[in-house]
């Protein structure tokens, strides 16, 4: 059975490596701190937000834009290099287990990755090389939370074939 990362990497096209090529430099540093993620994320919710597509702005309806663009500025930070501002405000990230109630489908992961790619073209204060490496890892990480998606539901819709042979009680 192949794992989450094999999968994210089948599915996205990026290799392991190449998606944890963030971990070989500290981005965060090296963009100059806050304010680059701060300007990826507004740029990105911005889009997402304005999205033509109601099927995927629904997926947000329940967020407030400003605490969207936060929470992902704030993980952002902390896994590229910078101090662990998400952690303090809302404990370990556990990405697939926050985005469960979300419908983290391969089509939501692409519409994701498509406003990604537009907010990271966008963005002046991130150089060339640093969008590369963080669409790369962005990718990957879009099809992990698919993988996990996938495997969650699976494993809820599993039942032990002893509980299912039991009389009720």
């Amino acid at each position: 059975m192949q794992s989450l990362q094999e999968k994210a990497s089948e599915w996205s096209g990026v290799a392991t490596s190449d998606a944890f090529a963030i971990d070989e430099t500290n981005l965060f540093e090296s963009l100059g701190g806050n304010q680059p993620f701060i300007d990826l994320s507004t740029n990105f919710y911005t889009r997402v937000y304005d999205d033509e597509e109601e099927w995927f702005r629904s997926i947000f309806a329940n967020s407030k834009k400003e605490d969207a663009i936060q929470n992902q500025y704030e993980f952002f930070i902390q896994r590229m290099g910078g101090p662990p501002l998400f952690s303090q405000r809302r404990g370990h990230p556990a990405l697939i287990a926050r985005h469960r109630p979300f419908p983290v489908t391969r089509e939501a992961a692409e519409r994701w990755l498509h406003h990604m790619q537009l907010a990271l073209d966008t963005t002046s204060t991130i150089d060339p090389d640093s969008k590369i490496k963080m669409m790369n890892f962005f990718k990957h990480t879009a099809y992990f939370l698919v993988a996990g998606n996938e495997m969650t539901r699976q494993a809820q819709s599993v039942v032990c074939k002893h509980a299912a042979s039991k009389p009720p009680s």
